[in-house]
């Protein structure tokens, strides 16, 4: 049974060895003790301190209860760029035009933004390569929405997800490479890095003004607000869930920002709760085929899984025991669910 839980203490490891597999570009999980450690501690304090509204970062497991085994991690920070700042580059447009010479050019801009601060944001999705099937990421993934329609308080209106920009085989990013090096005179790795533990060297080196997309080498332009391809999947799912992107690029490796008011995401605004009862499917009950995700109504023991339901009423639903007994809930138990998947456009 594969289940949604809030990280534990006792994850440390798994999270440290997940860290050294995301890879270049995976800015909010680095294969960096300190920085594993940080964000351990940080998840852990945002579930022990309870159900206020403050700015915290909410981690998450997927753990594969047959293997007891950790398959991925999710994470969702309730505010960014209050305690530290949030930077990215916002896409806009120029003109230049003089009717004497019959000249008339739009030109793409890059401006560095905080238009983003103190708005919720998705990160730290990362699924295991042996886990990669059977609709894992998308529980992965969607889990998160439900956490936010139990505690919509906790969350910013607005919520937001950057995602890995295009880096070649060799992991090299030509977003950076035709811009960002030439200010901070260092690779991508390192910057990528370095900014997972203080963003202030941004500030510091980034350029404060306007610049023109078409100065930068062809490589670099094309790599704007493109997706790097082992995260494909997950803007795919976050797009059919109502998030769009809306011109915001990463500074580093020009990956896209996804963004959507949090009302206006299917899982949210869909999601209900229910009543729970506990018995064995019928085999030949086709009344509901179809995969929910189900989550538990509670906080620091908050669980969530994918299951098929029978719908006996607009209030209760009947659940299989072993889904039961992985959200640990009960007969009679309030539980939060929607169709894994909304309807085909």
């Amino acid at each position: 049974m594969m289940i949604i839980r809030p990280i534990e203490a006792k994850d440390a490891a798994v999270l440290a060895e997940l860290a050294k597999i995301t890879g270049p570009g995976f800015t909010s999980l680095q294969d960096n003790p300190t920085v594993v450690t940080n964000k351990l501690a940080t998840a852990l304090a945002a579930f022990a301190e309870g159900n206020t509204s403050n700015e915290k970062l909410f981690l998450f497991v997927l753990e594969d209860t047959s293997a007891q085994k950790v398959a991925g991690i999710c994470a969702i920070e309730s505010a960014v760029g209050l305690s530290d700042p949030w930077y990215n580059y916002r896409l806009g447009t120029l003109v230049h035009a003089s009717k004497e010479l019959n000249v008339y050019n739009q030109m793409q801009t890059l401006t560095i933004s905080n238009d983003h601060t103190g708005h919720s944001e998705l990160c730290t999705l990362f699924l295991h390569p042996d886990y990669r099937h059977s609709k894992n990421g998308h529980l992965l993934s969607k889990c998160r929405f439900m956490f936010i329609a139990q505690y919509p308080h906790l969350f910013d209106e607005k919520l937001v997800a950057e995602m890995r920009g295009y880096s070649d085989k060799d992991g090299i990013s030509p977003f950076w490479e035709g811009l960002g090096k030439h200010f901070f005179a260092i690779d991508f790795t390192t910057a990528d890095k370095t900014s997972s533990i203080d963003k202030a060297f941004i500030a510091e080196l980034m350029p404060k003004y306007t610049l023109y997309s078409e100065l930068l080498p062809e490589s670099a332009r094309a790599a704007i607000g493109q997706t790097h391809e082992n995260t494909i999947p997950a803007r795919k799912l976050l797009e059919r869930e109502g998030m769009r992107f809306a011109n915001y690029i990463d500074i580093f490796d020009g990956g896209p920002t996804l963004e959507a008011n949090i009302d206006d995401i299917r899982a949210v605004k869909d999601s209900h709760c229910v009543t729970v009862n506990i018995a064995d499917l019928p085999a030949d009950d086709e009344t509901e085929t179809e995969l929910y995700l189900i989550s538990n109504t509670e906080f620091a023991n908050f669980r969530c899984a994918m299951s098929k339901i029978t719908q006996r009423d607009a209030k209760q639903i009947t659940i299989p025991a072993k889904t039961a007994q992985a959200l640990n809930v009960t007969d009679g138990s309030t539980v939060r669910i929607v169709p894994l998947n909304g309807p085909k456009r």
